[in-house]
C-alpha cells in the first residue's frame, strides 16, 4: 500500500511538473555549463524574493534538469564546508536538492529530485545550522530525529527511505528552502514555543 501511494504522489506531481520556463532554462544554462552557478543571498532584495518563493516540481527526464542538477553540485562544492543546496538558492524555483549523506560510508554528496518528506518523529533534537544564502547567521534549532523520504532521479526511478541523525536535518533544512522558509524566519516563528527536554527534545506547541 505504501508502494501504490507513493507512485500515485509521484504520478500527480509528474503530471503537474510543468515545463521549464524560457528564463529557467536561460538561468540554468548561463555562462559555462561546467562551472557552479552563483549562489543566491538574502541581502539583495531580488533574490531574496526567489528564497521565500515556492518551488514547484520538476521534470527529471528533462536535459536541463540534468544540467541544473551538476551545476548545483559545483555550487556547493565551491563553499566552505556547505553540506547542503537546494535549487531556489541558486535562482532556480523547482525541487531539487543535494545532501552530505553523514549516514554512509565516505559520506557522499547525493542528489534528490520532487523529494517530499513523509512522515517525522516527533523525538526532536536540538543543533546548529548555518545557511550558505544568509550571510553570518547561525543558532539553534529544533528539527525531527528521524524522517521518512521520497525521491526521483534523472531516470525518473523512485525512491522511498528512512534517513536518521545530522542527514535527517540536512534534509529538512533543503527542503524547507523548496517551500521558502528560510532558517533565520523559522527562529522568530520559534520563539513563541515551548520546548520540554525528554530522553532527546520533544517539541510541545502551546
Amino acid at each position: 500500500m505504501k508502494k501504490l501511494s507513493f507512485l500515485l504522489i509521484f504520478f500527480v506531481g509528474f503530471i503537474h511538473a510543468q515545463k521549464l520556463t524560457a528564463d529557467e532554462v536561460s538561468l540554468i544554462n548561463q555562462g559555462d555549463p561546467e562551472t557552479a552557478l552563483p549562489i543566491y543571498q538574502t541581502t539583495d532584495e531580488h533574490q531574496h524574493k526567489t528564497l521565500l518563493s515556492l518551488s514547484s516540481e520538476i521534470d527529471p527526464l528533462d536535459k536541463n534538469t540534468a544540467v541544473l542538477v551538476k551545476r548545483m553540485k559545483k555550487s556547493l562544492l565551491s563553499t566552505d564546508g556547505g553540506v547542503g543546496i537546494a535549487a531556489p538558492q541558486v535562482g532556480i524555483n523547482r525541487k531539487v536538492i543535494w545532501v552530505q549523506r553523514f549516514d554512509k560510508p565516505g559520506e557522499p554528496l547525493e542528489y534528490f529530485i520532487n523529494p517530499v518528506i513523509t512522515w517525522k518523529s516527533e523525538i526532536q533534537n536540538l543543533g546548529p545550522e548555518g545557511d550558505l544564502s544568509i550571510p553570518e547567521f547561525r543558532d539553534q534549532f529544533y528539527r525531527s530525529q528521524v524522517i521518512q523520504l521520497e525521491y526521483v532521479d534523472l531516470k525518473g526511478e523512485q525512491y522511498s527511505e528512512i534517513v536518521e541523525g545530522f542527514t535527517a536535518v540536512i534534509f529538512q533544512h533543503e527542503i524547507d528552502h523548496l517551500s521558502g522558509i528560510l532558517i533565520i524566519d523559522k527562529k522568530k516563528k520559534e520563539s513563541n514555543d515551548h520546548y520540554q527536554k525528554v530522553d532527546a527534545f520533544k517539541k510541545v506547541m502551546l
